[in-house]
């Protein structure tokens, strides 16, 4: 339904993010879950969204960054604050709370204080970062990193799709029960032919391709019977210097390599792709630890 993270602050409190469009939606189901599903949990849920304003820093020199903020008061060494660590801090008598998150795939963190201060915090995260080359960054900029590295987002996750069809299956137990584990058995929800997230470049690197057009094998009559799935996100890489495109597309591991239309009537393009991985950028992952 989203994406998000949990992280817990303590014995007793947990704060969860989500994407923005989705907050209220997801609180919504929450409250559901918990009065009708388990009204039998002792917990309470109450909104943040207005209370915090939470920044992301991103990139080799994000945790020098950090270090010149709190001036040596926090330890964001990695041994102290490894990757998806959570951390609640107060700087004099204000709360700080920091978690090592990556969304672009860089190191990165993400520093949340209460609202009033959001400000504060912008113009400070600004200054000291002057000498290390800070810039400010988009969501735009952020969805071409998120592509590059194969990150699912709400194009993926459009309700239609399971953890199975986003390469996420490793992250079911085989050994354990979870929730949702009986459905997504469903005969359905792992046949072979259900397409499954793969990675995709035009064979022109010039040649723009858009979200939604549909794929083809070469040669192929446009017909339904011959959709072999579609495209879900798509955006111009400035590290690779080409179109690239992440999409749903039957047997992607048997395509690696191999060529298929990219039909797209709407905008008038029938451009030829070349599947490829999801991950095309640094797909050790080295950058998330700079």
């Amino acid at each position: 339904m989203d994406d998000g993270t949990v992280a817990r602050l303590d014995a007793r409190r947990y704060v969860m993010s989500t994407t923005t469009a989705n907050a209220a939606k997801v609180m919504q189901h929450l409250e559901f879950c918990h009065q009708v599903l388990w009204p039998e949990l002792d917990l309470a849920m109450s909104s943040i969204t207005e209370q915090w304003a939470q920044f992301s820093v991103a990139g080799p020199k994000s945790r020098l960054l950090l270090e010149a903020l709190f001036d040596g008061a926090v330890d964001v060494s990695d041994a102290a604050f490894p990757y998806m660590g959570a951390r609640e801090h107060h700087v004099g008598t204000r709360p700080v709370r920091l978690f090592r998150l990556s969304f672009s795939g860089e190191r990165a963190y993400e520093i949340a204080v209460p609202a009033n201060r959001g400000a504060a915090l912008v113009a400070e995260l600004v200054r000291v970062g002057a000498p290390l080359g800070l810039v400010p960054y988009g969501t735009e900029a952020l969805g071409v990193m998120r592509i590059e590295k194969g990150h699912v987002a709400g194009n993926e996750i459009n309700g239609q799709t399971v953890a199975r069809d986003l390469g996420l299956g490793k992250m079911m137990s085989q050994k354990k029960d979870y929730i949702g584990r009986s459905m997504a058995q469903r005969p359905a929800l792992v046949a072979p032919e259900r397409p499954t997230l793969a990675g995709f470049v035009a064979v022109d690197p010039k040649q723009r391709f858009g979200g939604g057009a549909h794929l083809l094998a070469p040669g192929a009559a446009v017909a339904p019977q011959n959709d072999l799935g579609f495209i879900t996100s798509v955006a111009f890489s400035p590290s690779l210097d080409r179109w690239i495109g992440l999409g749903l597309i039957v047997n992607p591991g048997e395509r690696l390599g191999q060529q298929v239309r990219g039909y797209d009537p709407m905008r008038g393009r029938d451009t030829l792709l070349e599947v490829v991985s999801p991950v095309f950028l640094d797909p050790e992952g080295a950058r998330l630890h700079a």
